[in-house]
């Protein structure tokens, strides 16, 4: 049975910040289902796709027999080193849970289907269910107002520190109804209670900020004077990471972040901003497909400039 199509959010925009043809080398750091890696073959660049996510290898069937292409199962954050002395021509990171992993309810990252609380993009290490379950009140509490801004966030974790007192999570939709009832409904919102909260699970369990800033300083090291990198991200918290990486490392700030390390002195500018600001959908694309409606890409050119030193 063939994998339904797959739509990439902002390909046109990205392959346009790439600029990918024939001879180059591009890394496509989220490969998903290879919206944007098959894209970037059709011009004759060649790939190296990286997806941490096992399952991800399905997709690649259709690569199968093409020499210019390679899929590593791994984070994107190991790019620099697996891509070794290779000229680097782009790379691309489409930021996320991806559609697929959302599609499928046993991997456990939707609340509007019934699955195992899982959450793990690479299938190792904890579970949601394992923070959810074992995880002190006060500290599902952060986690759920750092990486979910969701305001409500002691009440949630209150609701949950009782309920799994008389029967641990193991369900979604457990989760998503014990969160719906610790919010009071949904009252005809327009967005389902346990966004912010489900959001902030799937971003604890699998690392996912932490990943991007240091997949972030890998491109910076992987790209060759005159590559590119394009970023695209769907949530506030990933796009603050992007803009004040791009912003420093362009010379655009005066160092320091809540993010990124500051510099002891002031480094070379190791990119170029494309472009002011961010490119977003067009309204045709968001509506086309409502996944497209919150992204948005940030792209820069990498200069001759020494890589940035990380804080010790």
């Amino acid at each position: 049975m063939s994998e339904a199509p797959h739509t990439s959010v902002l390909l046109p925009e990205v392959l346009g910040a790439l600029q990918p043809s024939p001879g180059k080398l591009i890394i496509d750091g989220t490969f998903g289902a290879g919206g944007y890696s098959r894209a970037i073959r059709q011009t004759g660049a060649r790939v190296v796709a990286f997806d941490r996510d096992p399952s991800a290898t399905r997709f690649a069937a259709a690569f199968e027999g093409d020499p210019d292409f390679r899929l590593v199962t791994a984070p994107f954050s190991e790019m620099a080193e697996i891509a070794g002395e290779a000229a680097v021509d782009g790379v691309a990171l489409d930021l996320g849970v991806s559609s697929m992993q959302l599609d499928e309810a046993e991997r456990g990252f939707s609340f509007m289907r019934d699955g195992p609380l899982d959450m793990r993009m690479s299938l190792a290490g904890p579970s949601a269910a394992d923070l959810v379950n074992e995880a002190e009140p006060a500290e599902l509490a952060r986690l759920i107002w750092l990486y979910g801004e969701e305001r409500q966030s002691r009440r949630i974790a209150s609701f949950i520190a009782r309920r799994r007192a008389e029967q641990p999570f193991e369900r979604t939709l457990d989760l998503a109804e014990t969160v719906e009832r610790a919010l009071g409904g949904r009252r005809g919102a327009k967005v389902h209670p346990a966004t912010r909260t489900f959001q902030a699970l799937r971003i604890a369990v699998n690392e996912e900020l932490s990943e991007l800033e240091a997949g972030l300083s890998a491109a910076e090291r992987a790209l060759k004077a005159g590559g590119r990198l394009a970023v695209v991200t769907f949530h506030s918290l990933e796009d603050r990471i992007v803009k004040s990486f791009f912003a420093e490392r362009a010379g655009r700030t005066p160092g320091g972040s809540r993010h990124l390390p500051p510099q002891a002195a002031k480094a070379q500018p190791s990119f170029e901003l494309l472009f002011g600001g961010v490119r977003a959908p067009s309204e045709a694309e968001a509506a086309a497909n409502p996944r497209a409606r919150s992204a948005k890409l940030r792209a820069g050119v990498r200069t001759a400039a020494p890589v940035w030193k990380e804080a010790a």
